[in-house]
């Protein structure tokens, strides 16, 4: 299977001793992770493709090396491409931003799949976990970090706005606007303590390895559960998130109304009753 995943910049590995869990690792280490433009295209050719693997039903994402989950984006990568100050001033200024937006858009698309992504994804943080870190760490559904984590929302220290997903999911994750805007316009760092007390990450470890190791435990409990529940319940979660709590219920009973006729009802019931763990089909 881990031949179907080969990208330079990342690893997917699938550990014969976590059965379902699927591993993706950021692996720039020498540059601290920082994302140039192939990366975000590859990531999100990794999650799509891991949303309808059968054999995945969870993911850890992690990042190589023992300084940095990510440093955000090349900076300098991206200020010889996109972000290259050289103009040409007889392109057309609307036609100048539908490109801009275009690119924007492809950008937020690639942390979206991490989002829309079917199975749950635990991201386990060290190091430095700095702007596009905050943008994906939002897109998963769990975050944990090493106690060395040092985050922040970097974007105005280099003259922008955070525009890839952390000023729309940052504020749903912690529910403090307050908070949000101070590190967001200020651009100060904070450690895993705080992220902890705020709510951005659920725990802290000792290490990175304690972490990974944690986001393993984790995943694998999740991938032990039906995964047409668990799709589901990662679904009606984010659907509801982001509308009325009548129009979640709404959707869940049209969801459900499907999903209920699941033989994995059945299965999950006797097992308990049995006193022994299910085993459910791939999805």
């Amino acid at each position: 299977m881990a031949e179907n995943y080969s990208f330079e910049y990342f690893t997917v590995q699938f550990p014969t001793d976590r059965q379902y869990v699927a591993h993706v690792e950021i692996n720039r280490p020498e540059r601290l992770n920082a994302f140039i433009e192939v990366m975000w295209e590859n990531m999100a050719q990794i999650f799509n493709k891991l949303s309808s693997d059968p054999a995945v039903r969870a993911i850890v994402l992690s990042g190589a090396g023992a300084k940095a989950f990510t440093a955000g984006l090349d900076v300098k990568a991206a200020s010889e491409g996109l972000l290259s100050s050289d103009s040409d001033a007889k392109i057309d200024p609307a036609r100048k931003a539908v490109a801009f937006r275009r690119h924007i858009t492809a950008f937020q698309d690639c942390i979206t799949a991490v989002e829309h992504c079917e199975k749950p994804v635990v991201v386990a943080l060290h190091g430095f976990s700095l702007g596009l870190a905050i943008d994906l760490a939002t897109a998963t559904d769990v975050r944990l970090c090493a106690r060395d984590a040092r985050f922040g929302v970097k974007e105005v220290d280099i003259g922008l706005a955070a525009d890839i997903g952390t000023l729309s999911r940052l504020p749903k994750v912690v529910g403090n606007f307050g908070w949000v805007k101070e590190v967001a316009l200020t651009a100060r760092e904070f450690g895993a303590e705080e992220a902890l007390r705020v709510g951005f990450v659920n725990a802290v470890y000792d290490t990175r390895e304690a972490t990974i190791a944690a986001a393993f435990k984790l995943a694998s409990l999740m991938a032990s559960k039906s995964p047409v529940a668990v799709q589901g319940t990662k679904e009606i979660l984010n659907y509801s998130r982001d509308h009325s709590v009548q129009d979640g219920l709404r959707y869940t009973s049209v969801w459900n109304s499907a999903a209920l006729q699941t033989q994995d009802v059945s299965a999950a019931l006797m097992s308990g009753l049995q006193k022994r763990t299910p085993t459910f089909e791939k999805l």
